[in-house]
Parts: structure tokens; sequence; C-alpha cells
């Protein structure tokens, strides 16, 4: 591999990584996301999680309260509220 190819490779790599940063730090739209950005956005969530998230979202519609959370597998009311600052609900028609 060239000289060039290597620091574009470092490149894009650093930049997934400030991606997942920010995907962290803000706020994730839980009737829009994919599971990956789920997961990375809130706490106590990881991909399997995340997963649920999403499989319910498709079996039911989108989420029209953050507190319908509770109704997906694993996904209980202490993790709700601790998340709720970072949830929002877009999508919901």
């Amino acid at each position: 591999m060239n000289r060039f190819a290597m620091i574009l490779k470092s490149f894009v790599l650093s930049l997934a990584f400030v991606g997942a940063a920010f995907a962290s730090a803000g706020k994730v739209d839980i009737n829009t996301a994919d599971a990956a950005t789920i997961a990375a956005a809130l706490n106590g969530v990881g991909p399997a999680k995340a997963e649920a998230i999403v499989a319910y979202r498709t079996e039911h519609g989108p989420f029209k309260s953050i507190d319908q959370l509770v109704d997906v597998r694993g996904i209980g009311l202490a993790t709700v509220d601790k998340n709720r600052e970072l949830i929002v609900l877009g999508g919901a028609k």
C-alpha cells in the first residue's frame, strides 16, 4: 500500500470514530435511526437491545411516546428514564 493510500485509510477510519463519538453525545431519533446508531447513542442499550427496538418499530410502527419503549423486550423504565434526554421522536404519524 502506498503512502497516500495509508493516509487516506487512516483519515477515513478517524472520521468513523469521530462520527461515533458525536452520535453518542447527541440525541437519537428512535423512529428513524438504525440499530448501530441507537446502541451508540443510548446508555445501557447494546446491539441486541437496539435491534429489539428496531424490530419493535418495524412490527408496530413508529413510537408515539418515549415511554412506549418499555414495551420492547429488554428495555425497562430505568433504561428509558436514564436516556429520556437523549431520545427524540421523529417520523411518528
